[in-house]
């Protein structure tokens, strides 16, 4: 068999062929994130707030689905590059038993335990009655992100992210175009509020979903799915957790970190966390291109890991390094210069405004760090050493940037508690600088006596 493109094609053009059509799917989800809450916002403050507290559980199920595709996408690149095509295979027809499962437990839990998740929120009943009815259309209809991210990992594993691009564009097009037919009942369709934001977000999941299982099957030529006779194989789940849990704790995290200082600023105002869940939609448009770049770049590292091919693994992580710093600065600069323009868009209140604009501004001085510690954090998974990622990650979020942000309400400033972020950021900056250290003495240089 002819050796997959990872292993033989200039590193430079690989990383821009893989990365590209990623970065672009991404940005339009990017853009359907901040179509939705615009959307939303335009019903009310309430339901901006209610779809703000959503957003950890919203996320808890995309880490869970990503960080599982994080330990298949590992295993099956590693697999490819070292020739063992039954591993590859038997890796995907776990990964979507994994799926299923996933989206059993998250069908239950969401739909049952939706209305206690908001009351413990928040006393305002349009808030919870918002919420909750959100929560539980997009739980219900959560089999769309689990199967969609699976099957986009598969294809991406072996290099073929162009199809990807036209999953998550399909999808994010869907949605963006159903939120106002929906939301406010335009043409035949009747008005369904926040519901029809919610439907309209799982109705774009499920199709891209159905779109990337058709590119699976009829393009993935690197793998053959076949479920017939399958069995769980609990040494390749196994493997698969191995490097996916630590992923999974490390983006659940975001979920217990955002729910906590929801509950820190919320304190101060309920506007307070409304402009919080802006710039968590906001931020995707300046983090999804990096984290396109930074799923062409899992793969790249992970193949030639198993190739033992030193120089290229260095000189993907090295590229990326610096495409990531130069995205960031980017982003930091628009929204230093744009920040009230930014939550406008939001039908953003005097009050919003007077909160929102240092709140954006102080927090996006992270930026200068943000880039640099998600590549590195990537290529920690990508080589096996998903625990470290873990550790920076808990560091980062638990350790630092929640009590920070506690300490610093104590002063009853909410314009301090902002500073949290820069603060977490760089202290994961000086983690990371040790880590990849680390990594290149223990793990890649030695590759060069092997070559």
């Amino acid at each position: 068999m002819t050796e997959n493109k990872m292993g033989v094609m200039p590193v430079g053009k690989l990383i821009f062929t893989m990365s590209l059509p990623m970065i672009l799917s991404m940005l339009i989800q990017a853009l359907y994130n901040v179509v939705d809450s615009v959307f939303v916002s335009w019903i009310n403050e309430e339901s901006l707030t209610a779809v703000s507290m959503a957003f950890p559980i919203q996320n808890l199920m995309i880490a869970v689905a990503v960080g599982t595709g994080v330990g298949v996408n590992a295993l099956l690149s590693r697999s490819l590059g070292e020739k063992n095509y039954d591993i590859a295979n038997r890796a995907a027809e776990n990964a979507v038993f994994l799926a299923v499962i996933s989206c059993l437990v998250f069908t239950v839990l969401g739909t049952l335990t939706a209305r206690v998740f908001f009351a413990l929120q928040s006393t305002d009943p349009q808030i919870v009655e918002y919420g909750t009815l959100y929560l539980r259309i997009c739980s219900l209809g959560c089999v769309g992100i689990f199967i969609e991210i699976t099957m986009e990992r598969l294809l991406q594993a072996t290099g073929r992210t162009f199809y990807t691009m036209i999953t998550q564009g399909v999808g994010a097009v869907i949605n963006i175009v159903l939120d106002p037919i929906l939301i406010f009942g335009l043409g035949p369709f009747p008005q369904t509020g926040i519901a029809g934001a919610a439907i309209a977000t799982v109705t774009g999941q499920i199709v891209a979903g159905i779109l990337a299982v058709f590119f699976n099957a009829a393009c993935n030529h690197d793998i053959h799915l076949s479920l017939r006779g399958f069995r769980p194989d609990g040494h390749i789940i196994l493997r698969i957790y191995s490097v996916g849990i630590p992923s999974i704790v490390m983006n659940s995290i975001g979920s217990v970190m955002t729910f906590g200082l929801n509950q820190i600023v919320g304190a101060f105002t309920a506007t307070a966390t409304a402009v919080l869940g802006i710039y968590f939609k906001f931020q995707s448009f300046v983090f999804m291109p990096i984290f396109g770049l930074n799923n062409g770049m899992v793969p790249i590292v992970a193949y030639n890991y198993g190739a033992r091919k030193k120089e290229r693994m260095v000189q993907a992580i090295r590229l990326c390094i610096i495409a990531a710093v130069l995205i960031m600065l980017a982003g930091l600069l628009v929204i230093q210069f744009f920040s009230a323009q930014i939550l406008m868009l939001f039908k953003a209140s005097e009050n919003m405004l007077a909160i929102g604009v240092p709140a954006l501004k102080i927090i996006c001085i992270s930026f200068l760090f943000a880039g640099f510690n998600v590549i590195v954090s990537s290529t920690l998974q990508a080589l096996g050493h998903g625990f470290l990622s873990m550790v920076i990650s808990i560091i980062r979020q638990l350790v630092v940037l929640l009590p920070a942000a506690y300490l610093l309400s104590l002063s009853g400033n909410l314009t301090l508690i902002w500073w949290s972020f820069p603060i977490a950021e760089l202290v994961a900056f000086l983690l990371c600088i040790f880590y990849l250290r680390h990594l290149y003495q223990r793990v890649i240089q030695p590759l060069e006596a092997e070559n």
